[in-house]
């Protein structure tokens, strides 16, 4: 069983990985007052809770600049190959299921902008799951049947 997997689909996922990354400062102090809420905890939990956020974001960032400049490399088959797209494909899954379970307790402002913004980016994390995960099937196939 051969999957194909068009690499303008992997494009189009990293160029939303891309965006993710630039779009998280806006969220964060815009949608969520992350900021002000930072600014209670102790000193070394804000710089904890501002590293973490960096690293989101850096991790975003990274992961669709090799979508991008790598398309070709992540659908090679080896063992490398599965790694990374294993890798990508675990910490997409983790988010969704970190938004399906954890997120729909709080509230987000009801503005009409975030509203719709909250639905596109949840239908991105589950792009950039469902790519990375067929991908990474992609390449186990391929690499076990060799």
């Amino acid at each position: 069983m051969e999957a194909y997997i068009p690499n303008w689909i992997i494009i189009v996922a990293g160029a939303g990985q891309i965006f993710t990354a630039l779009i998280y400062p806006y969220i964060r102090h815009q949608v969520f007052d992350w900021y002000n809420d930072v600014k209670q905890l102790k000193p070394l939990n804000q710089e904890i809770a501002k590293t973490y956020g960096r690293y989101i974001q850096g991790l975003n960032f990274s992961f669709g600049l090799i979508a991008i400049l790598l398309t070709t490399h992540l659908k090679e088959q080896s063992v490398l190959a599965i790694a990374l797209t294993g890798l990508i494909a675990a910490y997409w899954i983790g988010k969704v299921a970190t938004q399906v379970a954890y997120y729909p307790m709080y509230d987000i402002p009801q503005k009409t902008i975030f509203k719709i913004g909250s639905y596109f980016m949840n239908c991105l994390f589950v792009l950039f799951a469902i790519v990375n995960t067929l991908l990474l099937i992609h390449n186990c196939i391929g690499y076990f049947n060799s």
